[in-house]
């Protein structure tokens, strides 16, 4: 059992507070950096007809800007000083802006040609990209300054994990939103009257199960999964107006991206901003993100990330393709429900899943606890061939649950491992620079959603799969979508293995950093 380096008592432990005001910024960062690239699928290629292949390309030439934008904001945090600290002033502006442009990725016309869409998806994702990256990076920065001590990151993580998870569902219901009856040859006149309607259906459903949860009816709250909130499937040939209701949605969640940005400004403060502004000079940019890529421990974490994060990349749009054209053979509105309920049982799953692996990390070191989680999630990709099927279709509910109760606990302990990184930084260099770590941090992982996405698009075309062929699918494409989504993550998972296997830092060595960090700066 790893013995705490160090204790609270020499500084004021995180409030319960303010690690849920952390955990939502997570909903910022998964809506700014994954819904749109999980929900162009369904938008651009399944309803407007779109070539898979331009949109990985356009997804992965976007990203390519983060090279720039990442890097700079993240600089740009660490060298800031101002009344209301180094990194909430960019977190408020860029929540703002976010989230009122994000409807904006959607203003397009239904009929236009590839190319036009190829056009719009680049330029207006890289603008939106831009608001995300000056939210993003100080956001994680702060993260790993909300506290010194080695277990406490644990906790702190451990709370945006679950918190993220719930967050998640906004993703995973985009499409059961978008395609619900509700929108069948809708105009926006009726929007108000489709709101009102969704949302009384809504709340209704979440009272019936909570009802049923709370007199232990477990066969109902299973049933009640049947239609998530209320949303109505049909056969997939109804015209709905995905246009209207996809900018209605990313209108919503725009609104929630501000709001949390709000949150996030009043309610959080710098731990280490005094002791930066008195004691910290300012850095320029090429030497602040050429030091942190120098730190041996932290290319390993980046090692590690990417490898993970290039697998299992492919896994939302391969399994949502292998729900809607295998197991509900392609009947669209029946697949996006059937993502809906992943997406809760996901939640259910990724909320506990923190609350697991923070239990196991209290007794262990947090190498060993990652992986643990690795082998675990290996095990989970081979048992996707079987949970996918149209035998029996809520089975891939539970391959999600458990492939969310892995991601959990990964990007948990993966955070928590970079706040200890940039401790053992700035011992060895002396100046904290938790925005250079992020940026390069966050690029690395866009790396691997780059090569990802690109793959994911050629991959499709090469299986054979087309769009306008609907559930008449020819086998061997379904065979190599299904085979793809089974065997990549497990790939990147072995990877992984190999280098978290050579990280250094152990609890020992964090509490003879963070005592030695404390005898020259003393504690923060």
């Amino acid at each position: 059992m790893p013995s705490a380096p160090g204790s609270n008592a020499n500084s004021a432990p995180v409030s319960t507070r303010s690690k849920i005001i952390y955990g939502l910024g997570s909903g910022n960062d998964m809506w700014g950096n994954w819904f749109y690239v999980s929900f162009v699928w369904l938008f651009f290629n399944q309803y407007l007809g779109m070539s898979p292949s331009l949109i990985s390309t356009a997804l992965s030439l976007r990203l390519l800007w983060d090279a720039i934008t990442d890097p700079v904001f993240g600089w740009w945090s660490d060298n800031t000083r101002t009344r209301f600290g180094r990194r909430r002033p960019f977190i408020l502006i860029g929540s703002i802006l976010s989230g009122l442009f994000l409807p904006v990725l959607f203003m397009v016309e239904v009929g236009a040609s590839d190319m036009e869409y190829f056009w719009w998806m680049l330029l207006t994702s890289i603008i939106f990209m831009t608001f995300v990256s000056c939210f993003n990076m100080p956001y994680n920065s702060l993260g790993a300054e909300l506290s010194p001590d080695y277990s406490e990151r644990n906790s702190i993580f451990k709370y945006k994990g679950s918190i993220q998870k719930v967050m998640e569902v906004a993703s995973f219901g985009a499409g059961a939103f978008v395609t619900a009856l509700n929108w069948e040859n809708a105009t926006a006149s009726d929007v108000p009257q489709i709101i009102g309607n969704i949302f009384s259906t809504a709340a209704a459903w979440v009272s019936g199960l909570i009802a049923s949860l709370f007199t232990l009816d477990f066969a109902a709250a299973w049933a009640a999964l049947e239609t998530p909130f209320g949303l109505q499937t049909g056969d997939g040939t109804e015209e709905i107006n995905i246009v209207l209701s996809a900018r209605v949605y990313a209108t919503l969640l725009g609104a929630a991206m501000i709001a949390i940005g709000l949150i996030l400004f009043f309610g959080l403060k710098e731990r280490y901003y005094e002791t930066v502004n008195k004691h910290q000079a300012k850095t320029k940019i090429i030497s602040s993100i050429w030091g942190a890529l120098r730190c041996r421990p932290f290319r390993v974490q980046l090692s590690m990330g990417l490898a993970y994060s290039l697998g299992l990349s492919m896994v939302g749009t391969l399994g949502f393709y292998t729900t809607v054209y295998f197991v509900s053979g392609g009947n669209r509105t029946e697949g996006n429900l059937f993502n809906l309920k992943m997406g809760i049982v996901g939640m259910l799953f990724g909320f506990i899943g923190p609350m697991i692996w923070g239990l196991l990390a209290s007794k262990l070191d947090k190498k060993i606890v990652i992986l643990i989680i690795q082998f675990f999630g290996i095990a989970v990709f081979v048992a996707t061939w079987w949970l996918y099927t149209p035998e029996v279709k809520m089975l891939q509910v539970l391959a999600t649950g458990f492939i969310a109760l892995t991601q959990a606990g990964f990007w948990m302990m993966y955070g928590s491992i970079g706040a200890d990184v940039i401790d053992y930084d700035e011992l060895e260099n002396g100046v904290r620079r938790e925005g250079a770590f992020s940026a390069c941090g966050s690029y690395i992982m866009k790396i691997g959603m780059i090569l990802g996405t690109f793959i994911t698009g050629v991959a499709l075309e090469s299986t054979g799969f087309d769009a306008e062929l609907g559930g008449d699918q020819p086998a061997s494409a379904i065979f190599w979508i299904r085979f793809l989504l089974a065997a990549v993550p497990i790939a990147g998972l072995i990877i992984s293995l190999v280098f978290i296997a050579r990280f250094p830092l152990t609890a020992d060595r964090m509490k003879e950093i963070r005592a030695q960090l404390e005898a020259r700066r003393g504690t923060v």
